[in-house]
């Protein structure tokens, strides 16, 4: 079995193209190396994957519309798992265009791809930051998600939307991932767990937003990555319309669905600041400022129907996880 997976040298792309490897799958990963961060420890993620005789790696832009019609005239996949985009929120406010180029069209390109080759089944990103200001909780899945609060936000809504558009039209199985707040080792530097260890560590203070009345569902990445196993090999055998009923019937005769994965507790950014203060023995200068543009307050997922159509709930604790991810930062970077 052949897997395409995108975004190999990111964070999620790295940890699942190693399950994928370890379960006895051909990987071939593609991955442009974006400068938005620091592109050393995505080229220390793929040293780690270059000596599985089952890897294949391709510098590639999804936004490279030649290239991508060229890497399925190339090889046959049997799934394909879409995890490259332009992350971030604030990012997002930022440089628009390159949510657009990768978010969008890349997307696209990827689909067509998908068209063109028949696949079992794509699995793809999408995000918690769809439930936009929302504050019903926990979010789920029939939620509205309408009202997306940042750029970002809204690329990802969009391609659920377009999945969902392909899905119906060529009858190709998708599936959509909306991932809480991943954490763990190998991690992303622009997220708020790297970045407050990295302060800790040198001493310097901690940008604290909404002076920590903030919420967020960490999700360790082990879970994150059973849970994309266990989804991409039960792809949808039944169209939307055909599992819901009454007044939930969406009429959809698309093979296409979406799960929360999250681990269904919500963590307060001062507690994620205790237990590093703890797990590093160093104690944090804050500087607590005011909401920042395009964040929301909490996220919390209600994963209710991951775990009865796939088997599969996360339960890794955020104590066990952050322990983890400072036993592997410590020796990664000293």
């Amino acid at each position: 079995m052949k897997v395409l997976v995108t975004g190999v040298a990111g964070f999620i792309g790295y940890h699942l193209a190693q399950r994928l490897l370890k379960d006895g799958f051909q990987v071939h990963g593609i991955d442009n190396l974006s400068e938005y961060y620091d592109v050393s420890l995505k080229k220390a993620r793929l040293e780690q994957l270059q000596p599985h005789a089952a890897f294949a790696f391709q510098y590639l832009d999804l936004s490279d519309r030649p290239g991508m019609a060229q890497l399925f005239q190339a090889h046959r996949f049997d799934y394909v798992v879409h995890l490259a985009a332009q992350a971030g929120v604030r990012y997002s406010l930022q440089d628009p265009w390159t949510y657009i180029d990768s978010n969008m069209t890349g997307f696209v390109n990827l689909l067509e791809g998908c068209r063109q080759q028949p696949i079992r089944h794509l699995v793809f990103a999408s995000s918690s930051s769809v439930y936009g200001a929302n504050t019903k909780v926990p979010f789920a899945v029939s939620d509205r998600t309408d009202f997306p609060v940042s750029l970002y936000a809204a690329t990802k809504k969009a391609n659920e939307l377009i999945a969902h558009t392909y899905s119906h039209l060529y009858q190709i199985p998708m599936t959509g991932l909306r991932f809480f707040t991943v954490y763990g080792p190998w991690g992303r530097p622009d997220m708020a767990y790297f970045k407050f260890a990295r302060a800790i560590e040198r001493g310097t203070a901690i940008e604290v937003y909404n002076y920590g009345k903030m919420q967020r569902d960490f999700t360790y990445i082990d879970d994150i990555i059973e849970g994309v196993v266990r989804t991409t090999q039960q792809p949808p055998q039944k169209t939307l319309a055909e599992v819901t009923s009454g007044a939930a019937n969406l009429n959809s005769q698309a093979l296409f669905r979406v799960y929360n994965i999250g681990n269904n507790n919500p963590v307060e950014l001062m507690t994620l600041i205790r237990l590093l203060e703890e797990s590093l023995g160093i104690t944090a200068t804050l500087n607590l400022l005011p909401m920042q543009p395009g964040e929301v307050l909490a996220t919390y997922a209600d994963v209710a129907d991951l775990s009865r159509e796939i088997g599969f709930t996360p339960a890794t604790s955020i104590e066990e996880g952050i322990q983890r991810f400072i036993e592997w930062y410590l020796a990664y970077t000293r």
